[in-house]
């Protein structure tokens, strides 16, 4: 697994990223190749865009309960994995905005490092370790450009 706060990693998620094309078929799933990264920001946006709402403390604690260990584990997601309401995509998404998104947010995660990680708050899962962010991160990430063939 890729490290987010690693440079020479990012380095490597950029050269995949960029692989993408407007026109990348998915190897399986729904999601165009816009949708998926307009798909991948979300997780993103939840920690510097405040975009999206905090989850219902009943839902906080089944997610906490239920899901953490699934999205901040090791285990590598299933093709054609569920996913929360919030980050599923609709219609026609910028492919070349939503690249230049990650791009930065990929960026801006790194520059930021595991200080500013060590702890930080969840809005499902409450408070992560660097580590987890991570695995958050790149794991989704990796999922999703291995699903485009990147």
């Amino acid at each position: 697994m890729k490290n987010v706060f690693n440079a020479a990693d990012v380095a490597e998620l950029t050269v995949r990223i960029n692989a993408l094309t407007s026109t990348t078929l998915p190897q399986w799933g729904k999601m165009s190749v816009d949708q998926m990264l307009a798909h991948v920001n979300v997780a993103y946006e939840m920690v510097y865009d405040n975009r999206h709402p905090k989850p219902s403390w009943l839902m906080r604690f089944a997610l906490k309960t239920f899901v953490k260990e699934k999205v901040v584990g090791p285990t590598p997601y299933a093709k054609n994995s569920p996913t929360a309401p919030v980050f599923r995509m609709t219609g026609v998404k910028e492919f070349a905005r939503e690249q230049q998104r990650l791009l930065a947010f990929l960026e801006r995660v790194q520059a930021d490092g595991t200080r500013t990680f060590e702890g930080k708050e969840s809005p499902s899962f409450g408070p992560l370790t660097a580590a987890e962010w991570n695995v958050l991160f790149s794991k989704h990430l990796d999922h999703h450009l291995t699903q485009f063939g990147v």
